[in-house]
């Protein structure tokens, strides 16, 4: 049973990295996805929230493998996270980055051009601001963490395993660098 996470702040391409993956063939099963949820259901995002919740307890009570797409904003994932572990799921987070707030807010911007969703500034530069402190909170409880940049498409940069950072490649984007003096 694994619990997989696809995080990032909103903007990054955390959707298309998901493709990318299942493309990949990476098992993701049952895939989570508030946004998704929202648009398929015309729910607020309160709503599309809450719908995702009972979705992620449906499965942990099932002990069903699962990937949720999230900001790791608030401390909800922590919580899902430490509920999975007890219950002896591997938890593996594939974490997409940016160097910077304005390339999110542009990515956000030419989503809503192409009929997508919108997000509202304040909550994406907050996340921008909080998203080390977020990753600072649920790094420790994953078994595996495997970073992609997303400038230039989705390159893999670094992963976590057993506790240690490792380069994948000679590409080091500011952001990575960042994440580094957390871990």
């Amino acid at each position: 049973m694994k619990y997989i996470l696809i995080a990032g702040i909103n903007g990054t391409g955390r959707s298309s990295l998901r493709g990318v993956l299942e493309g990949q063939g990476v098992a993701l099963g049952h895939i989570i996805d508030a946004d998704k949820i929202a648009k398929e259901n015309d729910f607020d995002n309160i709503k599309a929230g809450k719908a995702a919740v009972k979705e992620i307890s449906y499965c942990l009570e099932n002990n069903l493998t699962f990937t949720q797409e999230t900001t790791l904003d608030g401390h909800r994932v922590e919580k899902t996270i430490r509920q999975a572990r007890k219950q002896g799921y591997d938890i593996v987070m594939f974490y997409v980055g940016l160097n910077s707030l304005e390339e999110s807010l542009l990515r956000i911007a030419n989503r809503v051009r192409k009929g997508g969703h919108d997000i509202p500034e304040d909550y994406v530069k907050l996340r921008y601001q909080n998203c080390l402190e977020s990753l600072k909170r649920v790094l420790p409880l994953c078994d595996e963490v495997i970073f992609y940049d997303n400038e230039n498409g989705f390159i893999k940069v670094a992963e976590i395993k057993y506790n240690t950072l490792n380069y994948t490649n000679g590409y080091r984007p500011d952001w990575i660098q960042e994440v580094e003096q957390i871990v």
